[in-house]
């Protein structure tokens, strides 16, 4: 029997996407390695895992996963609102805000249009411009981060879409509210600006520009957010926008029917209800980020100062042979990329303080035992 064959059947901007790459998993680290001691801090996800509340709220609903989830989502739906102040009609849930962010394109952008986002940001924008055929427009980023007079600069008549990190991934890098409102204010009413703030929980600096104050102002911007990273639900894939009733109602036209799934809706409303849970989070995660660059500098590493739960260092070579060597030790981080200037940088998770000591006890034994005799 001939091997079927559909290379060249499939749309040319689908056949070229290359597929994200994720965290390696433990068990994975685990197969290949017979390791016991695993840290992974690999995925930003939160190392304390989820609220008490909000896993007791899963197993409470266990028995009920026979039955369809709430097409609508009423319930979350209403505890966001009352959350964050908005209408529920002013809301739209994904499975992980990833299938948000890429409905957007399929909603606003196709063939012979354009999408901007910035050198050195999340992998899932020039992957959502390319599944559905459009142009994307990638600025180059200005010290590691999002230049925003640029990408105003880079706006034509085919831009439909502009996706935004603030702060970014994988950088960690954060643009201030002068520099938001500056940008903001240049960007034609028919353009829609997607502000992705899936770490915004950890933000410190105090001059960080909160989107949801911006909505009324501008009717074309999305704000995106996740319970996947502080509240620390990752696994049940739930993330959420939030715009005018009329953009939002789009999306709802498009997401599949029952995309959040019961036991992720119970968690979410349950992890609302537990403010004091991602407080611990954000203090953890500022005790671990102060650990991890003091160790970077006392090792005369540079790295991007990071306003999310990661950090990117510099080695200094080749980043794909120093994570090879920790993987071995036991310790999974991610490999920004494999050439260009970032080829030399690995981005770590912050984790627990055992963990957080077990990757800077591994790195150090790896650096001591490459440097020159």
């Amino acid at each position: 029997m001939s091997q079927l064959r559909f290379c060249d059947e499939v749309l040319p901007h689908i056949s070229d996407i290359q597929t994200y790459q994720p965290g390696k998993p433990i068990s994975e680290l685990q197969r290949e390695h017979n390791l016991l001691r695993i840290s992974k801090l690999a995925s930003n996800e939160n190392p304390l895992g989820a609220s008490p509340k909000a896993i007791k709220a899963v197993q409470t609903e266990l028995n009920n996963i026979g039955r369809y989830p709430d097409g609508n989502s009423f319930y979350l739906k209403q505890a966001l609102a009352d959350f964050l102040q908005k209408k529920p009609t002013e809301i739209a849930l994904g499975n992980g805000s990833n299938e948000l962010l890429e409905l957007v394109a399929r909603i606003f952008a196709g063939k012979d249009d354009e999408i901007i986002y910035s050198q050195y940001a999340f992998a899932v924008y020039p992957i959502s411009a390319q599944a559905v055929g459009a142009t994307g427009v990638e600025v180059p980023a200005k010290d590691w981060g999002h230049d925003l007079q640029a990408m105003a600069d880079a706006i034509t008549n085919k831009t439909k879409l502009i996706y935004l990190a603030n702060p970014n991934n994988p950088t960690g890098t954060l643009f201030t509210q002068q520099e938001w409102e500056a940008f903001i204010s240049r960007v034609p009413s028919n353009v829609i600006v997607v502000l992705d703030e899936a770490y915004t929980e950890y933000v410190t600096h105090e001059e960080y520009a909160n989107g949801l104050d911006y909505l009324e102002q501008y009717p074309n911007l999305i704000v995106s957010r996740t319970f996947s990273k502080a509240y620390g639900l990752a696994a049940l894939r739930i993330g959420f926008m939030i715009a005018n009733e009329e953009l939002i109602a789009y999306i709802n036209r498009l997401r599949a029917p029952f995309n959040i799934n019961h036991l992720a809706q119970v968690a979410a409303i349950a992890a609302l209800k537990d403010p004091m849970f991602v407080k611990k989070t954000v203090d953890l995660n500022r005790q671990g980020m102060q650990a991890l660059t003091q160790f970077f500098e006392e090792k005369g590493l540079l790295y991007i100062p990071s306003q999310g739960n990661f950090v990117c260092i510099n080695l200094g070579q080749d980043a794909l042979n120093i994570n090879q060597a920790l993987l071995k030790e036991g310790v999974i981080v991610r490999p920004v990329a494999a050439d260009g200037p970032f080829s030399q940088f690995l981005r770590v998770s912050i984790g627990l303080p055992n963990e957080n000591q077990h990757f800077m006890a591994a790195l150090n034994k790896i650096l001591t035992a490459s440097a020159p005799k």
